[in-house]
């Protein structure tokens, strides 16, 4: 009986090792086609990595270097920048415009009161009065000694006391263009009582701190007038910046308070100093579009974009 029972286990013994080979068999073929394929998707994935930009493995970021940004201010030319400085002291007596207000060349901005005023007017009244006398003198002096009626001495002292008077009205001439009066005009209607301090050019009065009975001394500021048709950029670059600064270069940039509009500027000139401090230098670009609401000082942000042609 036992003999019986073991010749029944040997046909399933046998069929279990069969469904196993068959088994083996195709994992091995899956596995050979799997690797068939693999030089395809690798080829694939290098083509991929090829064509995107590296990745740094810590911070994720690409190494794709953008344009280089400055950090800046609006300024005016120096030329369109003046400070009205007084040649004379005084108190102040009038003041005719206020600070922000648009004013043109000659356009008289205060008043000074000062008795030396009054007396440099009268010292140049006195020596013209004086010349026109020794002048004619001299030329009367002239003609006696051409008919010899009159010795040479008296000529020459006439000369030197007409020379010597011309040369104190010539002085005081001077002196009262630089305080901007006319001296034409004073010998027609006479001496004035107050010192007018006009605007040196035209453009917006700024920086005035001024009140009425305020005394400035002489060679002491009283406001600054702008002219803002021709802006300009001050931008800080650094060193490593250098290379890209050359004259040409057009920055886009835009201005605190105006973020939805960008400008342009051109390169004019680097600054030959490198601030000790933070090894800064000082760029200076000519901006393309003036616009009304600039003001001296606005903050930027500018980024190079070309160079013009």
């Amino acid at each position: 009986m036992n003999h019986t029972m073991n010749l029944m286990k040997q046909p399933a013994i046998y069929l279990m090792l069969a469904l196993l080979a068959a088994s083996c068999s195709n994992s091995s073929s899956t596995s050979t086609e799997e690797s068939a394929g693999a030089p395809d998707t690798v080829a694939q994935a290098t083509g991929d990595s090829a064509q995107m930009p590296k990745v740094d493995g810590v911070s994720g970021a690409t190494n794709v270097s953008n344009p280089p940004s400055f950090n800046g201010v609006i300024m005016m030319p120096p030329q369109s920048h003046v400070t009205v400085t007084l040649s004379m002291g005084g108190s102040v007596q009038e003041i005719r415009v206020l600070p922000g207000q648009y004013v043109r060349k000659g356009e008289v901005i205060l008043t000074l009161a000062n008795p030396a005023f009054i007396e440099l007017q009268q010292s140049y009244l006195d020596a013209a009065a004086q010349t026109e006398y020794l002048k004619k003198e001299y030329e009367r002096q002239q003609k006696l000694v051409s008919d010899e009626s009159a010795s040479l001495k008296r000529l020459q002292q006439s000369k030197a006391d007409y020379l010597s008077m011309k040369s104190r009205m010539e002085a005081a001439a001077a002196q009262l263009t630089l305080l901007g009066t006319d001296t034409a005009s004073l010998s027609r209607n006479g001496i004035r009582t107050y010192l007018d301090v006009r605007a040196p050019r035209n453009g917006y009065v700024t920086n005035m701190d001024i009140n009425a009975g305020k005394y400035f001394a002489a060679g002491e500021p009283v406001c600054d007038v702008i002219d803002k048709s021709a802006p300009m950029l001050q931008l800080t670059a650094y060193e490593k910046d250098l290379d890209k600064l050359q004259p040409g270069t057009r920055f886009t940039f835009n201005v605190n308070g105006m973020p939805d509009t960008s400008f342009t500027a051109d390169l004019v000139s680097v600054d030959q100093m490198v601030d000790n401090v933070n090894r800064s230098i000082k760029v200076y670009a000519r901006i393309l579009q003036a616009n009304t609401n600039f003001r001296p000082g606005m903050y930027v942000v500018a980024k190079i974009t070309d160079k013009k042609h």
